[in-house]
């Protein structure tokens, strides 16, 4: 029996270029081809990575209730885990994280067993980067 396959992971978003400019910049992807300028106003775009392979894709919203997590009020819904091999790497992202427009909303990246640090993007999506 054939089952579904995982195309991309979509995100709602109220700036469509400027929060797949923040992934793709961390994530060293590309716009799909048909979306390498992305203009304002834009309304969906999709990254892939450099085997074209799709990975994230953004779509706009007029609304956008950004996660207040760690804080209760407004929960993650969902959240993109992200992975480094060593806690100088963790560090180096970070760094990048920050200056890409990335907000820390929690840093764990002194636990022994498994160091993190979790954010949100400019539009409020929380994600993880961790060492494993």
């Amino acid at each position: 029996m054939a089952v579904p396959r995982l195309l991309h992971t979509v995100l709602d978003t109220d700036d469509v270029g400027g929060t797949a400019e923040f992934w793709r910049q961390l994530l060293d992807l590309r716009y799909r081809a048909g979306d390498e300028e992305p203009s304002d106003g834009e309304d969906w775009l999709v990254l892939t990575d450099h085997d074209d392979n799709r990975r994230l894709a953004f779509q706009l919203t007029d609304h956008l209730q950004r996660s207040t997590w760690p804080d209760p009020r407004v929960p993650m819904q969902l959240h993109l885990d992200l992975t480094v091999d060593s806690v100088e790497e963790l560090d180096e992202q970070h760094e990048r994280v920050l200056e890409l427009g990335g907000d820390l909303r929690h840093d764990r990246s002194d636990d022994p067993e498994e160091p993190l640090r979790a954010y949100a993007d400019p539009a409020g999506h929380v994600f993880c980067i961790f060492v494993a």
